[in-house]
């Protein structure tokens, strides 16, 4: 099973963003999503939010699969 972090790079990959383009696109800084891709536990669910809808364009759903 995939953490949130690794479908989080899975698919901005899949888009070609950059961490980046990633930052503009959900309005989240570097610091966060950093600290979302080493502790997840302590990731909170609007800033995953943010990614998923804002950046990448799918459902939170998808990132927790």
């Amino acid at each position: 099973m995939a953490t949130i972090g690794e479908n989080i790079k899975k698919y901005r990959n899949k888009l070609g963003l950059t961490q980046d383009d990633l930052v503009r696109k959900s309005g989240v800084k570097h610091t966060p999503l950093q600290k979302s891709r080493a502790i997840l536990c302590k990731t909170k669910v609007q800033v995953i939010a943010k990614i998923a809808l804002k950046a990448l364009g799918v459902k939170m759903e998808d990132l927790l699969k």
